[in-house]
């Protein structure tokens, strides 16, 4: 039994207040807890398994339990977490009770919690709390059975996005140089800077020499940057430079944020949803510095990169830069300093779409639409080690190499294969498109005019357009000496809206297509990209009506909206396995994508039901798995547990997930917004969207839809670890009473419960538990 006495029980603290505040003040502040025993539990308490019954506590009081955080965090562990992963989720098979003692009591009256959210709620709390060197901590009960929707938003905007930030100044260097992607020999820190930024030279090499022991390489690149001077320095990589702002300190970076996980780097179409997150989240400091660092890529680079590492240098990703300036100018105060600040940074979005949208390589000249398009030469070297050994491998037995031979004296150039050159042309391209990888570009990406690319180039033509008629009242000068004028900005949107009717519009089937430039045809792969015309406002209104009646039925799965269709991404076998952007994957820019497409349409009846499905996906898997927010999700059998290429990044953390993942952090806070009050507090309780919109798909296409859904479900789960097959599932319900004290005014308190099921095929006995909560 655990008996610790503390003073001052009556302390007011805000019990969801940030962990920073939260475990250093108040009872937390390490001078209020005034005693502890040693933590004791017998053995036959720790290994006997509890029944899970109803709590016997009161349960009118809001109640404050006395941890030893390390005694406390070894017990939990050891009773529930039973498949070893230091997570306590559905899948494990404790007894999902566990006994802590009350404050007002000293730690001598206990009280039983129940349930996979509470219990994984209290595992990361006392992980936190050991973050922040806590050896015995007061925890207030409405912290662990808080509403998951207001948690996982509270833990975004207060603890995720700090933990995604990243800079480049001395003190940081050890931490941003690491990347778990050099597979090289050479695995020193190392920084390339611009040619021209002697500022930034210099300040790194006082930095390699005052920290020795970081062993920093700094590096001047050339004037040029060229495809062989790329793949000169693979086996050397590095991160490149940033932008750097002069302070009264002297030069201080600017921040940026990263995706997460192995990402840990400033990338391109990442940043911008990212920044949509942060100013939802008012965070609009960080917000600027995403762009400030845009603007020093076009400049110092030549273009938005893929991300700040050297072997990024040759190619880019789909570009959001005036639509990103323009929103964080939106939330700026409109004085002169900061209209400047907007010139600037869209005078860098004007280069970048000369030099590198709509110019060769890039620009087909016949169709005048744009591809992803970029140089480069040999094997990207990023990848896993394995990643082409099944492309390689018929060449190296014919040569009689082996396939790391034969790699290396390709990438050399001792060895020429056309048929390798066009494959690795393709490849690139798939990657500078964002979508790596999809059978909807395999082998022939470098050749199509995308509705996605075009949809962008669209928008960014209608943003200068808009944004020098009425910001700059058709007087804006550009970086180098040019008058841009709205006219030939709207023009250029005009003749581009005509090429995209033409070339990837299909009336019949009521969709954009992506266009093979080389074959001369519309492709046949159905994409939700084609809503990003919504997005960019290309569409017509009767286009974007046909689009909603004949083709949205085909992306709208139980948990938001598909990458591309079951048809499209074809049979799935041994020698042809799934594709992270095919079927059945969903994807947070996807999401956002299309809710602010529908809304430009006056739809957001649409927008708001697809935001109501993405967001349960998240918030099933955060109550389910230990607070996990992934890179992505199967949105057809609704879980995170995949089998696919590069695996699933954010869901291997221990006790508790301290970054999430960039834009699925973004898309939590963005789809909330669009929520009315009554799908919010239907989120809180877990309902499921097909039961939530039941009249509405009873209304649209309810045979056939009913249908593909028995179907997609089946498919999915050949290829996915679902979950839920043998695992607790928590939902939640109201109840009547509860431990936590609500204001009449808001919705009734939760109760939670798990239950175990199984699939008819499970070899397990047919059995069910359940609990309440206390």
């Amino acid at each position: 039994m655990s008996t610790i006495h503390a003073t001052n029980t009556d302390q007011e603290v805000d019990v969801h207040a940030p962990a920073s505040t939260y475990y250093t003040s108040g009872f937390n502040s390490g001078t209020e807890i005034s005693r502890i025993k040693t933590f004791q539990v017998r053995d036959t308490e720790k290994n006997s398994f509890r029944k899970r019954r109803a709590s016997h506590d009161d349960k009118n009081k809001a109640q404050k339990f006395l941890l030893d955080v390390k005694e406390t965090l070894k017990v939990l562990v050891e009773q529930e977490d039973t498949d070893g992963d230091f997570q306590i989720t559905v899948n494990d098979l404790g007894p999902k009770t566990f006994t802590v003692g009350t404050a007002d009591s000293g730690g001598y009256r206990t009280i039983d919690i129940r349930g996979t959210y509470v219990l994984s709620n209290l595992l990361q709390e006392l992980a936190i709390a050991k973050d922040f060197g806590r050896k015995h901590i007061v925890l207030d009960e409405a912290r662990l059975n808080e509403n998951p929707v207001d948690r996982l938003s509270r833990m975004i905007r207060n603890h995720f996005w700090d933990g995604l930030t990243r800079r480049m100044d001395a003190e940081a260097m050890e931490i941003i140089c690491k990347d778990p992607k050099n597979r090289s020999d050479n695995t020193n820190p190392r920084i390339y800077i611009p040619y021209d930024d002697d500022d930034a030279f210099n300040y790194y090499q006082q930095v390699a020499d005052h920290r020795q022991h970081l062993k920093l390489e700094v590096v001047r690149l050339p004037p040029k940057l060229t495809p062989e001077f790329v793949q000169s320095i693979n086996e050397c990589p590095g991160i490149l430079a940033l932008a750097m702002k002069r302070t009264e300190q002297g030069l201080k970076s600017v921040p940026f944020v990263v995706p997460g996980g192995r990402f840990n780097e400033m990338y391109g179409w990442d940043s911008y949803f990212i920044a949509l997150g942060l100013l939802s989240d008012n965070r609009i400091d960080l917000a600027q510095a995403m762009v400030d660092n845009f603007v020093y890529q076009i400049k110092h680079y030549g273009k938005i990169l893929n991300a700040n590492r050297s072997y990024y240098l040759s190619r880019s990703q789909p570009p959001f830069l005036t639509d990103m300036a323009l929103r964080v100018y939106d939330k700026l105060p409109q004085t002169e300093e900061n209209k400047t600040w907007l010139q600037y940074s869209l005078s860098a979005a004007i280069q970048e779409y000369n030099t590198v949208w709509v110019a060769e390589p890039r620009l087909d000249p016949k169709t005048g639409l744009s591809r992803f398009r970029p140089a480069g030469k040999g094997i990207p070297p990023e990848t896993e080690a394995s990643h082409f050994d099944h492309v390689i491998q018929p060449y190296a037995t014919q040569a009689n190499m082996t396939i790391n031979d034969y790699m290396n004296a390709y990438n050399e150039g001792s060895v020429v294969e056309p048929e390798l050159d066009e494959y690795f042309l393709h490849d690139r391209a798939v990657r500078e498109s964002g979508h790596d990888t999809t059978y909807r570009y395999e082998k022939r990406c470098a050749n199509l005019a995308t509705i996605d690319l075009n949809a962008l180039l669209y928008k960014y033509e209608t943003d200068l357009a808009d944004a020098i008629r009425d910001i700059f009242e058709d007087d804006f000068v550009d970086d180098d000496g040019k008058h841009q004028s709205a006219m030939e900005w709207t023009q250029r949107a005009k003749d581009r809206r005509e090429r995209i009717d033409k070339y990837l519009w299909n009336e019949e089937k009521g969709l954009y297509y992506d266009y093979d430039t080389v074959m001369e045809q519309q492709c046949t792969y159905d994409s939700v990209t084609a809503f990003w015309a919504m997005w960019a406002q290309c569409a017509s209104m009767e286009q974007a009506q046909r689009m909603t009646e004949l083709s949205l039925h085909k992306f709208e799965e139980l948990g938001g909206l598909v990458s591309g269709t079951e048809e499209s991404r074809g049979v799935i076998t041994l020698d042809r396995p799934n594709r992270q952007w095919d079927f059945p994957f969903g994807w947070a820019p996807h999401q956002i994508m299309a809710w602010r497409g529908f809304e430009n349409y006056d739809m957001p009846e649409i927008a708001r039901r697809l935001a109501y499905r993405w967001l349960y996906t998240i918030t099933k898997s955060f109550v389910d798995f230990n607070g996990v927010v992934p890179e992505k999700y199967d949105v057809v059998s609704m879980t995170h547990q995949v089998q696919v290429e590069y695996g699933n990044v954010g869901t291997d953390f221990k006790y508790v997930t301290r970054e999430g993942f960039g834009w699925m952090n973004a898309s939590y806070q963005l789809g909330l917004k669009l929520l009315t009050t009554q799908m919010r507090r239907a989120l809180g309780m877990i309902t499921d969207p097909d039961l939530f919109f039941e009249k509405i798909i009873e209304r649209q296409h309810k045979d056939a839809h009913r249908r593909r859904r028995k179907s997609s479900v089946a498919a999915a789960k050949k290829i996915t670890k679902n979950g839920q097959i043998i695992a607790a599932i928590t939902t939640f319900t109201h109840t009547s009473s509860s431990t936590v004290n609500t204001p009449s005014t808001e919705a009734p308190p939760l109760q939670f419960t798990d239950t175990l099921t199984q699939e008819p095929e499970s070899p397990l006995p047919n059995s069910s538990l359940s609990t309440s909560s206390f």
